[in-house]
């Protein structure tokens, strides 16, 4: 495995915000999102033979994912993946009222959980990392020391050909970590 220890190099790694200018993003729709972790730091596991073997600290990541659409009735997830110091994942904001659940059964309103406003990509995210955060700083007993980078990756899906391919790029994720961007042996 590469250099867990690998520091942030902006000449390697360069995010840029690339939010749709007045692009309203509580409305309805399926959105493909990336989150990295502090200076890229390989937190999460390691990949062999084209498999993530998560650590204690990528399952905590797994289950604050998965627990988003308890939070936000209106969102479901699909397809997503954990890497070593990022994850992958598609976010479905579906109109609250008619939320699909198993089959096709509407999702039970909870108005202790429910927020009575649309949240944001932006809320679900920050929601997800704060989360994940406090569970991952409590299981280390490193209170206040941050996990993630301060901003994350969006594109808004547009069809279900995008929505395809992004499902595609997602599992075919670990067998490429070799020529990944986000891989600090990459740098």
């Amino acid at each position: 495995m590469a250099d867990s220890n690998a520091k942030y190099d902006p000449h390697c790694h360069h995010r840029r915000s690339l939010r749709l200018q007045n692009y309203d993003y509580t409305q309805v729709g399926a959105y493909f999102v990336t989150i990295c972790t502090k200076d890229r730091k390989c937190l999460f596991g390691e990949i062999m033979d084209s498999e993530i073997r998560l650590n204690e600290v990528g399952q905590i990541v797994i289950a604050c994912w998965n627990g988003i659409p308890n939070h936000f009735p209106n969102v479901e997830l699909d397809m997503f993946v954990v890497m070593p110091n990022h994850l992958h994942g598609v976010i479905v904001i579906v109109n609250h009222t008619d939320a699909p659940v198993g089959a096709g059964l509407p999702r039970p309103y909870n108005p202790e959980i429910a927020s009575p406003q649309k949240p944001t990509l932006g809320q679900i995210v920050a929601y997800f990392k704060y989360q994940s955060t406090k569970h991952i700083n409590q299981m280390r007993g490193t209170p206040g020391m941050p996990v993630w980078q301060r901003n994350y990756y969006d594109h808004v899906i547009r069809n279900d050909g995008e929505l395809n391919r992004i499902r595609q790029y997602i599992q075919e994720n670990l067998s490429r970590w070799a020529e990944d961007s986000e891989n600090p042996a990459n740098c």
